[in-house]
């Protein structure tokens, strides 16, 4: 199976669930810096995972993820 979007990738939707579960824990937190910090990172994942879909390279690809 050819994957076309990096929508399409299993682990980028695990992220996105990821980041609306952190998101909704952190909403009312008051500790402001690392509600920032954690919210940042799980967005981050899925960043990561668009920009080396986009490399385009399935030695790269593997390589990210190691």
């Amino acid at each position: 199976m050819r994957i076309e979007r990096f929508e399409d990738i299993l682990a980028r939707q695990m992220a996105k669930d990821l980041s609306v579960l952190i998101y909704r824990l952190f909403e009312h937190s008051k500790d402001f810096g690392f509600k920032d910090q954690i919210k940042k990172a799980v967005v981050a994942i899925m960043k990561n995972i668009a920009e080396v879909f986009e490399r385009k390279g399935n030695k790269e690809f593997a390589c990210f993820f190691m």
